[in-house]
Order: structure tokens, then C-alpha cells, then sequence
């Protein structure tokens, strides 16, 4: 083993393997996407932050996602967008700034289960619970929902790259378009199988928790809108569920890809795009999803859009 590989600090990311031809209009729509992301769910933040009529744990609660969904993109794209560009031998990351993306890339994993769980509680109680909803749903709760959202996933990654510090390294490839956990313990020549344990545990508890909790929540509200005869709480019910669910569905979809696709080292350039439509997709989708979705922002865009149109002429 060469001194110089052991425990460097400058690691070489594989990246994507794209041609001359198609590494321009790789990086355009990958540049497009995360401006898109950007301004998309910055300006819903903003929105709902300065317009008091949507102060509601709905919205609130909606903020995370696009927080998310920044600080995700925000520590991948740009990265990426420089490696597509550089030469395969120019790619390079230092070890901290590599563990510093894989963090921000499994906190953004990791919370978007997180944070679609509280609001299918949310749903749940606006539907199934109508006329507690505002004595439940205080801002309180909000607080305490979001904090445990993100706390929750902070231990869970934390824990997970913890296991993967204490390892010596002695490889300097990260066989992946950017750095996560997976690619950054197998630079190590040691033993893994603490890490690939806790790994396999923590990705099971967290989709049968997410994926159990929306089912439990939504088999819920369908008992409660089958049996009520009020056709404006199955009409809210059947609108912002819907949402909820969409956003939830592409999320997991997504996510599973990859998964599949690990399976199939054949498909290992298919698994790279996939890794990163992950981040984009749902980035992009999500604020277009809800913004259309929802009659409140609707009615708040299309009041500032007239009040501009409006002051000019006065």
C-alpha cells in the first residue's frame, strides 16, 4: 500500500461518465433544474412566511419540505455541475468537505420521510378530528412536530457517519456522483460490517415507519370520509390528501430505484442519474405539486400578481 493513499485527505469522485456531446446539455438542464429549485421553494418559504392567511400548520409544515429541498440541492448540484465539466482526474473533494455532502445528503433523505410523516399527522387530524384540529394543532405542536422532524434525522445520520469516521481509509475513489455514506466507508480496508448492519437497520426502520404511518393515517381518513355524509370534508380531504400523497409517492419511488438498481452493477451509470433525480425531482415537483394544489397560495399569488400590475398604472 502506497503511504500516500493512507487516510488522504483529497479524494477523486468518480462522477458521471458523459461524452463530449452530451456534457453541455447534461449540465444546462441540471443548472436550469436547480435554479428552478431555488427560486421555487425559497419564493414559497417567503410566502407563506410574510402572508399571515397561510400561518397555518399546513403551510408550516409544508416549509420544511422546501428547506429541505434547498439545503439538499444546494451541497449537490454545484459540485456536480463543476465535476461534469473538469476532467475525470480533475474531480476532486477533501475528505471533510466529501463528509459534509454525505451528511447533507442523508439528512435530505432521511427528512423527507421525516417530515411527510407529520404531515399525513396533520391531515389526519384535520380530517378525522375537525373540531379539535386548532386546539391540537397549535403552534406549539407545530414547533414541537418540526423539531422532531429534524432532530430526529440529525441522530439517525449522525450515528450512521459516526461508524463510518472511525474507519481507516486507504482507497481515494468515491465510485458515485457525490459522496454518501456507502461510498465512504468503502475506502476503507477494514472491517464494515458494524456499518453495513446499522445501515440495513436504519433504512428499514425508517420506511416501515414512514410507509406505515401513511398507511395507517390514510386507511384513517378514508374509514372517516366513507363514513361521512359531508361532501365538503370529502372533497378537502380527497384535495389536500392527494397532495400529500403525490409528493410522498415520488419520494419513495425514487428512492426505491436506486435501491433496485444497486442490484444491478450493469446499470451502474442508470443508478448514478437516478441517484441524482432523486435530489432534483422531488426538489422541482414539490413547490409546483403544492402551489397548484392549493387554493390559499393560489389566491395569495394572484393578488400579488394583480397588485403589481395595478401600481404602475397609479
Amino acid at each position: 500500500m502506497e503511504n500516500y493513499t493512507y487516510n488522504s485527505l483529497t479524494l477523486q469522485i468518480e462522477g458521471l461518465a458523459v461524452s463530449n456531446s452530451n456534457k453541455y446539455p447534461i449540465f444546462l438542464f441540471l443548472l436550469l433544474a436547480y435554479l428552478f429549485i431555488l427560486i421555487a421553494n425559497v419564493g414559497i418559504v417567503i410566502l407563506i412566511w410574510t402572508e399571515r392567511s397561510l400561518h397555518q400548520p399546513m403551510y408550516l409544515l409544508f416549509c420544511n419540505l422546501s428547506i429541505n429541498d434547498v439545503m439538499g440541492n444546494s451541497l449537490l448540484v454545484p459540485q456536480l455541475l463543476s465535476d461534469i465539466l473538469a476532467p475525470p482526474s480533475e474531480r476532486l473533494i477533501h475528505y471533510y468537505a466529501c463528509l459534509m455532502q454525505a451528511f447533507t445528503t442523508h439528512m435530505f433523505s432521511t427528512n423527507a420521510h421525516t417530515v411527510l410523516m407529520v404531515m399525513a399527522f396533520d391531515r389526519y387530524v384535520a380530517i378525522c378530528n375537525p373540531l379539535r384540529y386548532a386546539a391540537i394543532m397549535t403552534n406549539k405542536m407545530v414547533v414541537k412536530l418540526t423539531v422532531s422532524a429534524w432532530g430526529v434525522a440529525f441522530v439517525l445520520v449522525g450515528i450512521l457517519l459516526g461508524l463510518t469516521i472511525r474507519l481507516n481509509r486507504c482507497r481515494t475513489l468515491i465510485t458515485n456522483p457525490y459522496c454518501d455514506n456507502a461510498s465512504l466507508f468503502k475506502l476503507s480496508c477494514e472491517s464494515v460490517y458494524a456499518n453495513n448492519i446499522y445501515g440495513l437497520t436504519f433504512t428499514v426502520v425508517l420506511l416501515s415507519s414512514s410507509i406505515g404511518s401513511v398507511i395507517l393515517t390514510y386507511s384513517k381518513i378514508t374509514a372517516a370520509c366513507l363514513t361521512s355524509k359531508s361532501k365538503s370534508l370529502n372533497s378537502r380531504a380527497l384535495k389536500t390528501c392527494s397532495t400529500h400523497l403525490c409528493l410522498y409517492m415520488i419520494m419513495l419511488v425514487s428512492g426505491f430505484t436506486i435501491i433496485i438498481l444497486h442490484r444491478f452493477p450493469q446499470y451502474a451509470e442508470y443508478r448514478k442519474m437516478t441517484a441524482i433525480m432523486f435530489n432534483v425531482i422531488p426538489g422541482s415537483l414539490n413547490p409546483v405539486i403544492y402551489g397548484l394544489q392549493s387554493k390559499e397560495i393560489h389566491k395569495c399569488l394572484s393578488n400579488i400578481v394583480h397588485l403589481r400590475k395595478i401600481t404602475p398604472s397609479i
